[in-house]
This record gives structure tokens, sequence and C-alpha cells, in this order.
């Protein structure tokens, strides 16, 4: 039996230093428990991804002297661990394979992903050469992560004798991300017959969430794992040559996939953007309404009640079964909550602005005029009390720019920006499944804003169940609208709904991020110009 351990750990985005003291302490545990080959994941030493950090000459020396300093202090064990890489004019995404005090090979990653959330092409240069090492008279070769995604890395290594893969990974989350991963696997072993171990780091870094879940891939072409979510974890897994089959008793059982995972990645997203980022605290407006709802089940859960704000902002609009659920939430999940009436602030400003609109009647410049002075109130005890501003927000309401900038957009953090609103319901109605957490009278009444007497979202917008088919399509499909219309959806519909996704564009590019929980979330993904004058072509009949 060959003992390999795998660092499913936090790498923290640029804390070089911070990630050596972690890495040695995986060492040390590792040693403790007999490991051979302790196994870190993709760039741990700067942790993933350094972006523009990696333009920085002094970010480099700093890896590359922390890195020849790590080396001659691991003995007794073999250790791969993930860095950057200078040599010449060309950076390289590399791992070092470390043996008695000394680097005895390193490897460059062969593909770079350059799609979605990827841009590696802008900083790295690809390398072409397989590295295969010797363990106790095992070939064990190493590709690094987007290298699985392609066949020939794997195959390179197989050709220069490899009879095990090493995979580090920094592979981020999105929903059906498990799925693709172990059809991934399915793939690489009918190609090469080899089994492999792979190495996912987790942690939260802006937006992506890394959400672990190691896996081993057997010589039998079965899978063991995955790790846990969302975890940290060092994971041991004993490797027998002979039947090529591994041994991983003390790996914990699965996490429950489905809503239980999507809610647990966004509550893991949220603590640690709030936590990474120097604060303990956050606020946010709590309105009666669904997603201010859904975000403080969230926040309490990452944060505990005791580091929660909500507050109500009423104004004339207001109605009183929203001021008494957003007291009964609140009261229920133990948090902080006050009422700042801002309906003086609101009067004070239709004052104001009096002599400038010269008198014409209310529209939607007097509804955003309440968000802007709740967003302030937000702000202002932010700034008085070094808490987070927290945006509620949801992928619907980006998408389509019902929502105001400067107002309810205000915020350091937007836990439910990529969550289409039916989404927020069935993750609301998820978690009232743990615990009482979410009144019931929020979830079954007709959302509003409360911007204007007896208004609901659907008197602009058609129903959420429609609207959010639409969006999918047209958002994270990228179809025309033809196809959209084709597939039964009314063409004026479509039409209005592609309009204010394009429209609305500016907002989005000035929202807080929030925690990707798809494969087309808004940012990273997906990235379309503010000016642009491409419209779809007509529908022809």
């Amino acid at each position: 039996m060959i003992r390999f351990a795998l660092a499913q750990h936090d790498f923290l985005v640029g804390d070089i230093l911070g990630n050596d003291r972690k890495a040695r302490q995986c060492i040390a545990e590792a040693k403790s428990s007999g490991v051979r080959v302790l196994l870190f994941p993709e760039l741990a030493l700067t942790g993933y991804p350094p972006e523009d950090l990696l333009l920085r000459p002094g970010f480099l020396a700093q890896n590359k002297a922390t890195l020849e300093a790590l080396a001659p202090d691991v003995r007794d064990i073999d250790v791969v661990i993930g860095h950057p890489w200078v040599e010449g004019d060309k950076i390289y995404n590399a791992a070092s394979w470390i043996r008695d005090g000394a680097v005895k090979g390193r490897y460059f990653k062969h593909e770079l992903p350059n799609y979605g959330v990827f841009d590696e092409r802008r900083y790295f240069s690809s390398g072409s050469e397989p590295l295969v090492i010797d363990v106790d008279g095992l070939s064990v070769g190493v590709i690094i992560c987007e290298d699985s995604w392609a066949p020939g890395p794997a195959k390179r290594a197989k050709a220069a004798g490899a009879e095990l893969l090493l995979m580090p990974n920094a592979s981020p989350y999105h929903e059906g991300k498990l799925t693709a991963r172990s059809e991934m696997f399915a793939n690489r072993f009918s190609e090469t017959g080899l089994p492999g171990i792979y190495c996912n780091t987790v942690g939260g870094q802006d937006e992506l969430v890394f959400d672990g879940r190691s896996m081993l891939v057997n010589g039998d072409g079965s899978l063991r794992g995955p790790g846990p979510l969302c975890a940290e974890a060092l994971l041991l897994a004993d490797y027998d040559p002979d039947t090529r089959m591994f041994q991983a008793d003390t790996w914990p059982d699965p996490h429950p996939d489905g809503l239980a995972e999507t809610y647990e990645v966004l509550r893991f997203g949220l603590r640690e953007y709030v936590r990474k980022n120097g604060f303990r605290e956050v606020v946010f407006g709590l309105s009666g309404g669904i997603d201010s709802a859904l975000s403080l089940a969230l926040a309490v859960d990452a944060l505990g009640a005791e580091n929660v704000h909500t507050v109500m902002m009423p104004t004339r609009y207001t109605s009183s079964e929203s001021l008494e659920l957003a007291q009964e939430q609140a009261v229920g999940l133990g948090v902080d909550h006050r009422v700042i009436s801002v309906e003086s602030a609101f009067e004070g400003m239709l004052e104001c602005l009096e002599p400038s609109f010269d008198s014409r009647e209310h529209d939607l410049t007097e509804e955003n005029l309440q968000a802007r002075i709740r967003g302030t109130t937000v702000m202002a005890l932010s700034n008085k009390f070094g808490w987070l501003p927290i945006s509620t927000s949801n992928k619907s309401e980006a998408a389509v720019g019902y929502c105001t900038i400067y107002g309810d957009m205000c915020g350091g953090f937007s836990p439910l920006l990529d969550c289409f609103k039916t989404r927020v319901y069935d993750l609301s109605r998820y978690r009232n499944t743990i615990s009482p957490a979410i009144p019931e009278a929020v979830i079954t009444r007709p959302p509003s804003a409360e911007l204007r007497h007896d208004q609901t979202d659907q008197d602009s917008l058609p129903p959420y169940d429609q609207l959010d088919l639409i969006l999918e399509r047209y958002v994270e499909r990228d179809e025309s609208i033809a196809s959209i219309v084709e597939a039964g959806f009314s063409e004026r519909v479509v039409r209005k709904i592609a309009g204010l996704v394009l429209q609305n564009e500016y907002k989005r590019r000035q929202a807080p991020p929030g925690v990707r929980i798809t494969a087309r979330a808004f940012g990273r993904d997906r990235r379309y110009p503010i000016t642009s004058g491409f419209r779809d072509k007509a529908v022809r009949k």
C-alpha cells in the first residue's frame, strides 16, 4: 500500500506567507499519519485565481522565495504543490514535486482555460512536457485541472509511463458540476485506463465558490468520494498497486445534492466573502418580502444571529403586513432589528425637488427616490458601525433592471445575485424544512416593491415562472429571440424581456458581486458591452 493525502484546504488569494504556513501544517499532519505523497491543490501557494497579482514582479518574487524556502524543509514525505513559476519572460501555472529537500520535477499546465470565469491565457504560457515520478516502484504522473478536461495531457502522461495520475485542481462550483466532473473522469479513464487522485481546493474567492469534493478514480474506473462540500479536510487514501484500488474509509459521507447543496454553497460563499474582507457583521433592509427574508436566513446561518442587523424603512406605501412580517422573522431568528421611517426624508426630498419637477405627475422617479433614501440609510449604518451592507436583489430583477441603482442595489455583496426568483422561493421552502426561518405569509404573498399604492411586481413583469424560463434561455443559454418564440413563448413578451436585459447592462456593471451558482452568472461568465448596436433579427412568421 502507498498512502496518499489530499490537502483539500482553503488557500487565500495573495496570502503567500499564510498559505505557506498552512502548507507546512498540512505536511506535518500528513507525516504524522504515515503519508508517502501529499497532494496540494492548483496554485495553492498563491491561491486561485490570483488574476493581475501575477503582473506584479514583487508578488512573483515572493512566491519564488517562499517555494525555495519550503523545499529544503520537506523531508520523509513527497509533496506536490501548485504555484506560479517564471522562466525567462514566461509565467507558468506549475506544480513542483518536492522530495528530500529538493524539487525533483516541475510540471507546467498544458491546457489553459479561457472561457466562462477563466482567463488563464492572459497570464500563463502553456507547457507541453509530461512529468512522471517513481514512488516506491509506481510511476506517478501529474496533470493540472483543465488538463483533466482534455484528452491530450493524460495520454501524454501515460505514454511517458504513468500508472497513476495526480490531479491538483482549483475547480469552482456551479450547479451540476459534480456530475460534469464524474463524466470527465469516465472519459479520461476510457482513454487511458489510469486511476487517479483529484484534489480540489475549497473556499470563497469574490463571487466564486470552490466546493472541494475531491475524488478518487479506481483502477476499474469506479469513483470514490466525493470529499466534503465546502469544508477543509486532509483526506487519506491508501493505494494498492496490485489491485489498482483505493481504500479511503475515513472519508465523510457525501453531502446531499439539489437545494441542500445550493443553499450550502450560498451560505458558505457569503461567510467567506464577509470574513475574508475583514468584516464580522452585516446590515441590510428587511422588507417583509421573500428576497430579504431568504437573505436573512442565509446571513444568520453563515455568520450567527449576533452578527446580523436588519432595518425596516417604511414610507407611506409600506403595508402593515410588511412591518409585521419583517418583525416576526427578525424576532424569530434573534437578530438586531430596527425600524427607521424614511417618510420624512422622502417628503423632504419631494419638497426640495418640487421647483425642478414643476408639478409634474408622480412616476418612476418618486419610486426610485424611496429606494435611494433606503440605500443611503443602510450605507449610513454601515459607515457608522463598520457593518458590511448586503444587497438582496435576485437574478430575475438584475436581468430586467427591476431594481434601483444606488438604491436597493447598494451593498458590498449580493448573495442572491445568481438566483432566479423562482429559485429564491424554492430555497426558502427548503430552508424551512431545516427549522422555521421564513414566515409562510412571506412565501405566499404577491411580491411587491411597495413604492406606490397597490403595486405588485406583475404590474410590469410577466409571472416569475414564465419570466425565469425566458431569462434562462436568453441569458444562460444565449438563445435567440426566434428560438425562444418557437419554444412557445409570446414574441411580444420575449422581445420586451430581451430589450430590458440589454437596456440594463449598465446597472449590472455597477452591482456588487454575488455568489455564483450557475454556469452563466452575471459578471465573469457573461461579459456584454454596455454600448452595443446589436439586436436580434425579426421573427419571421
